[in-house]
């Protein structure tokens, strides 16, 4: 395997990765940087039309063509694998008038309320009897349909390959994997419920269909790539257009999917009849982390991929999560022209699903999340602490990019 070197300057917040194309910065001091990651940047890099260079955030790790924590800046073209097929994945976090003395000392209700409240996971390989999807979809979710149903319409017409059937019955669901909801104390005792998903099944569609296209486009002009995930589409073609609402329509289904499952959250919450009455108030944005926008960065008008990250221009609210086990935190952005105003997205994974379900057993996991009422069954051992990176070194390999504002810690967590 190919080893490639890291500058270790202590005059840098981040650290440069070898290259004969533009540069990479990674802020990844004090955080593992696999070999394989560091492979799909040098061959991003190696592209005709980055920007300046690529920006690396500490969590990041190997993904389908482009790495998960990297945010890339392109001059008239775009990478639909440096978006991801999770489009629009991202956070949202209230916090609640609510006080840690106010909770249950049971709050295994809490979790069971929450998981009756909002269809997670999958089952029937997401056909019609999937527990993870409405059979009966609620008037509330019904109505934000209606408002997305015409945008989905225009795409269906153009790109019926594009279409997922269960796009009506997933708006408002959780989905799978590191997917989750939590109820979380901060520093003071405030509680807090925060929130983790993306655009589903009909964003996954999108995502994987217009990858496809791309890579069809590149064998069409005879492009070589050094990776055919990393197939792109040029600014000015109908594809780059037709990409770019589809895509803009899946991040709006993820923050309207993020709104409406919090809704659920907080109302299963107020009728347990265990809590005081309370009040809640969005504190943090409801930010995407995997999505494609249009930017302005060191003279040029540029289009900005961030697969894994989160922006963070100066004074901008977002979320860092940990793992299942570890610390959160509502950060506010330095606005560090360098990283193209970006943070990490969370802490990263540091092995592979498959290699945590063989690392670790069902003790380590009630080990690492002794203290959280939250699932601790085989089902979610690859989600365990264990299998992702430190968060407090991933906070601390970026803290010239953002400012801590609260720190949370999950007391109840539902996973998919």
């Amino acid at each position: 395997m190919t080893t490639y070197e890291l500058s270790k300057s202590a005059d840098l917040p981040y650290q440069i990765l070898a290259t004969d194309h533009v540069p990479i910065k990674a802020w990844t001091k004090g955080v593992p940087f696999e070999q394989e990651a560091q492979a799909q940047l040098r061959h991003v890099a190696s592209l005709p039309f980055i920007h300046k260079w690529i920006a690396v955030m500490p969590d990041v790790h190997a993904g389908l063509g482009a790495t998960v924590g990297s945010v890339i800046a392109a001059k008239n073209a775009v990478i639909p694998a440096a978006v991801g097929v999770d489009i629009g994945c991202g956070m949202m976090a209230v916090k609640t008038s609510l006080t840690a003395s106010q909770l249950p000392d049971d709050l295994r209700p809490l979790r069971l309320a929450i998981e009756a409240a909002v269809p997670h996971g999958r089952t029937d390989g997401g056909r019609a009897n999937d527990r993870g999807a409405w059979h009966d979809v609620p008037a509330r979710h019904a109505q934000v349909w209606a408002e997305l149903a015409a945008g989905y319409a225009r795409i269906s017409e153009r790109h019926p390959s594009a279409v997922n059937a269960q796009r009506v019955n997933q708006l408002g669901t959780l989905g799978t994997g590191n997917h989750f909801i939590e109820v979380c104390l901060d520093e003071a005792g405030a509680v807090w419920v925060m929130l983790h998903s993306g655009s589903r099944g009909a964003g996954n569609r999108i995502g994987s269909y217009f990858i496809e296209r791309a890579k069809a486009e590149m064998r069409r002009w005879f492009i070589n790539l050094p990776d055919v995930d990393l197939a792109y589409l040029p600014q000015g073609s109908e594809l780059f257009d037709d990409y770019w609402q589809a895509v803009s329509w899946a991040q709006e289904y993820a923050r309207m999917n993020r709104e409406l499952m919090m809704e659920a959250t907080l109302r299963a919450l107020r009728k347990l009849g265990t809590l005081p009455e309370f009040t809640a108030h969005l504190e943090a944005v409801n930010c995407h982390h995997n999505y494609v926008s249009r930017e302005h960065h060191y003279g040029e008008n540029v289009v900005v991929t961030r697969k894994g990250a989160v922006r963070a221009r100066e004074g901008e609210l977002g979320i860092i999560p940990g793992s299942m086990g570890a610390k959160s935190f509502i950060v506010r952005g330095k606005g560090n022209a360098e990283s193209f105003h970006s943070c990490s997205h969370g802490a990263g994974r540091s092995m592979s699903r498959t290699k945590a379900k063989k690392m670790f057993s069902l003790a380590d996991h009630a080990a690492a999340t002794a203290g959280v009422e939250c699932r601790k069954d085989e089902d979610v051992i690859d989600e365990t602490p264990g299998a992702y990176k430190a968060i407090d070194d991933v906070m601390a390999a970026q803290a010239d990019l953002v400012e801590i504002v609260y720190t949370l810690k999950q007391v109840v967590c539902v996973k998919g």
